[in-house]
């Protein structure tokens, strides 16, 4: 099994940047599509951004032109950087893995524990 842990969250001005990293002991992430969801009080959880094995990523339409999702399979590591954050953003997010292509929440078969994002007006 693959476990994944978050790091790098925390409280940002509004504007400002964070880069979220998610280390994956187990199976390599190279084989892998890696994704980062996040979750609002109240609401699903839903995928922001993808990566997979050959490096093709997806964003939502909530962070495109502000994220961008990388991977260092060397360090078995997958990052998301968030650039000119919002208060909307304010979540926690998760890190997931899938040996699928397909983006559905449903296809995702391991978790980290999560890392909040607080973006202050």
């Amino acid at each position: 099994q693959v476990q994944l842990v978050e790091s790098g969250g925390g409280l940002v001005q509004a504007g400002g940047s964070l880069r979220l990293s998610c280390a994956a002991s187990g199976r390599t992430i190279s084989s892998h599509t890696m994704g980062w969801f996040r979750q609002t009080q109240g609401q699903e959880r839903y995928l922001v951004a993808a990566i997979s094995w050959s490096d093709s990523t997806y964003y939502a339409p909530s962070v495109k032109g502000r994220s961008t999702i990388s991977r260092d399979n060397a360090k078995n590591t997958v990052y998301l950087q968030m650039n000119n954050l919002k208060p909307e953003d304010t979540a926690v997010y998760y890190c997931a893995s899938t040996t699928k292509t397909a983006l559905a929440i449903s296809d995702y078969n391991y978790w980290g524990q999560g890392t909040q994002v607080t973006v202050s007006s």
